[in-house]
Parts: structure tokens; C-alpha cells; sequence
């Protein structure tokens, strides 16, 4: 049995793509997998699986919400060793002065090419800056998500894959909630 922390991309935002976080736990459940819980209503799900092949895990989830709910949701999958790693690794916590509350990871389909990333930039005049390692982005926003340019969208576009962002705290409570099991 391993535990996964599933991150689902746009559901809940702005009124699109609605799913209630107890009809997507059923879902869940429905398709197998036990130990559900979710955190927020931004589609965090915790799950226990049989099965150890994340990839074949994601697309299973994928095609549930497809089926169970109708629409198209990229799944971003990974387990408590992988968040382990991801608080681990920030390049920015370290720093003097830096606010957690102000840190981010976009969470990547895969480890976009070497090429893209390096043609990669903060739009000019921003104080944003980013940190791509592997098949994650890690973010400092200190003003806030809300007013970046480095949106989900952007590195959508610049590294050529889905991707979804989760805030500092997001990603240490699910940590804790998929340690906790």
C-alpha cells in the first residue's frame, strides 16, 4: 500500500470545473482507493493505493473525474518522500527576510527540456523569481501570488506541459496529512 498526495489542476476556481471535495473523495473511493481525505477546496486529495505505478495511478484518477464529473482534470501525483524532498529543497527558505507565506511550487506533468527552462524569464520589473529543479518550479512572490506573472499559465506556455501551484503552507500540510497515516 503507498500513499499519494493527488493535486487536481482548476477545479473550484472562478466558478468552473466545480466538484464538492466530499463527491471527489467518493470518487475516489469509488475507484479503489482507500484512506481518503482531501484539504481545502482546491482539489488536495490523500489517498491510499494498491498499486506503486504513480503514472498508471494518475490516469486511472483522471478518467474517474472524467466519467464521474465530465470534464478534463490534469492529476498531479507524488508521495510524502517526494514532499519530503520538495520542503527540503527550497532555495529560498534559507534566505534572511523571506516570508513562507510568500513562497510557492508550480508542481510540473515532467522535467520540461533543458532549452525551455533556460529561455525562461522573469518578466522585466518584477521582483518574482523562480527555481526550476526536476518536474518542480519552486517560487518567491513577495508580493503575493496574486499579482505575479509567474502563473500557472506562464510556465504552461514557456515549459510546454499542464502544471498547478500550491502555496507553503498547502504544502506542508499535506505533508503532515500524508506522514499522519
Amino acid at each position: 500500500m503507498k500513499t499519494y498526495i493527488s493535486m487536481l489542476r482548476g477545479i473550484n476556481v472562478s466558478g468552473q470545473k466545480k466538484i464538492k471535495m466530499a463527491d471527489l473523495r467518493a470518487m475516489f473511493e469509488a475507484a479503489g482507493y482507500s484512506n481518503v481525505r482531501s484539504y481545502v477546496q482546491s482539489g488536495n486529495v490523500i489517498f491510499d493505493a494498491d498499486s506503486e505505478d504513480s503514472a498508471a495511478v494518475t490516469a486511472a484518477i483522471e478518467a474517474a473525474i472524467m466519467e464521474t464529473f465530465g470534464f478534463d482534470v490534469s492529476v498531479f501525483l507524488r508521495d510524502a518522500g517526494d514532499f519530503r524532498r520538495i520542503l527540503d529543497g527550497n532555495p529560498y527558505l534559507p534566505r534572511a527576510g523571506v516570508d513562507p507565506k510568500r513562497l510557492y511550487v508550480t508542481f510540473l506533468r515532467s522535467t520540461p527540456a533543458a532549452e525551455l527552462v533556460e529561455n525562461t524569464e522573469v518578466p522585466a520589473g518584477s521582483s518574482d523569481e523562480f527555481t526550476v529543479e526536476g518536474d518542480l518550479v519552486y517560487l518567491h512572490c513577495p508580493s503575493g501570488y496574486g499579482t505575479t506573472k509567474l502563473s500557472n499559465t506562464f510556465f504552461e506556455r514557456k515549459l510546454a506541459m499542464p502544471a498547478t501551484t500550491r502555496n507553503w503552507n498547502t504544502i506542508n500540510a499535506l505533508y503532515k496529512m500524508a506522514s499522519d497515516t
